[in-house]
């Protein structure tokens, strides 16, 4: 994913754009008093993004064919036993489109299972990495040896590209969020996942056949928190930052970035880097003056690890959600330059994501141990 690039404007003219709600939303952006009180209730919140390991991706996890609640509910069922209180968990547009109704009712049970084990999921609604060709149906097999090779973008290109779509996003947007809009069993909902974002994969020239993506994310994101703003919701809103530049004053921030920021009710961010580079931007990010929890993280081989981050996380009372819980199609225990050296012999030297194997024991049973320890779970 390549970094957006930077340039200096003014802090006072940034001040007005970063900090006023009403520039795009007819609701308000919660205050930073409501935002702190809100997070004083939370427990230290640990948790991970999660797809069951039957499905490759947020679709096959939904779709009415392949829902599998005994088998979301073993698995949260694990999650819980190591002290784990949330979940990361990626909705799309095309369910609602094609079962409204009964994705409602698969929400409803995901949340009832998910109660059960103590956990509060944090929704994702619209997501811009991965293949942007998404369809309905059965989805194709794991490619071997490739890290995450089956997961979708929503809204996808040809979507993203035609504004006559947008009423159909917003009739999603406000549907679920409005099902839910009161229910404490959720933690909060994650507008978008990395917004705009072109990267993983061999996806380039699919997305080229269509108009400007930045552009067009950039005028439909802010959208997207007004549309759920609407709807009232009382869990809070947020989209995760990444890859920010820690060395530039926040007066700096622009684009996309700045939406985020500015129309967050809580502050997100994703991170894979080493545990200097993970306390500087959390510390960064304290100059919002709101909650900050990190949405993604951990990737053993590029330096961030449970061992390191989590022990910070914790010190700084920043939620944890790493990326991958268990095994399974999604591959996202191999590295992301498997898109190039595909591990089709060979499994790599060190597993870059996920907590468990396929059979719910532990890749590194000193990292549950000290999950376990850090949560206070016996």
């Amino acid at each position: 994913m390549k970094k957006l690039k930077y340039k200096f404007i003014t802090s006072a003219l940034l001040a007005i754009a970063l900090f006023s709600s009403a520039a795009f939303s007819q609701a308000a952006r919660w205050s930073e008093q409501k935002a702190n009180d809100w997070y004083a209730q939370q427990p230290w919140l640990v948790g991970s993004n999660y797809v069951p390991k039957s499905a490759i991706n947020e679709l096959e996890m939904w779709q009415e064919s392949t829902f599998d609640p005994a088998q979301i509910d073993k698995e949260l069922g694990w999650a819980e036993a190591m002290g784990m209180n949330t979940m990361r968990v990626f909705l799309h547009d095309l369910l609602w489109q094609q079962d409204a109704p009964g994705f409602r009712k698969r929400i409803d049970q995901f949340l009832t299972i998910a109660s059960r084990h103590h956990i509060r999921p944090l929704f994702v609604l619209f997501d811009s990495c991965w293949d942007p060709m998404p369809k309905l149906g059965p989805q194709h097999a794991p490619i071997p040896g490739v890290h995450n090779s089956g997961w979708v973008q929503s809204p996808g290109a040809k979507a993203l590209d035609d504004p006559s779509q947008y009423p159909r996003l917003k009739d999603y947007v406000q549907g679920v969020v409005g099902t839910f809009a009161k229910d404490d069993r959720i933690l909060g909902w994650d507008v978008w996942n990395e917004p705009g974002s072109y990267g993983g994969g061999n996806y380039a020239k699919s997305e080229s056949k269509y108009a400007n993506k930045m552009a067009r994310v950039t005028t439909l994101l802010p959208q997207a928190f007004e549309w759920a703003r609407q709807a009232n919701p009382s869990q809070p809103l947020t989209s995760g930052v990444w890859e920010i530049d820690t060395s530039k004053d926040e007066s700096a921030v622009e684009g996309i970035q700045r939406i985020q920021l500015r129309e967050s009710d809580i502050i997100t961010f994703h991170n894979y880097s080493w545990p200097e580079d993970f306390k500087a931007e959390v510390a960064w990010l304290r100059r919002f003056h709101r909650p900050v929890i990190c949405t993604e993280y951990m990737a053993r081989s590029v330096g961030s690890t449970f061992d390191t981050i989590l022990l910070i996380a914790k010190q700084e009372r920043v939620g944890a959600i790493n990326w991958g819980f268990v095994a399974g199609k999604t591959q996202t225990y191999y590295p992301w330059e498997s898109w190039e050296h595909p591990y089709v012999k060979n499994p790599p030297p060190v597993w870059f994501h996920e907590v468990l194997r396929s059979d719910g024991k532990p890749y590194r049973q000193a990292e549950v141990d000290l999950i376990r320890q850090l949560t206070g779970k016996p």
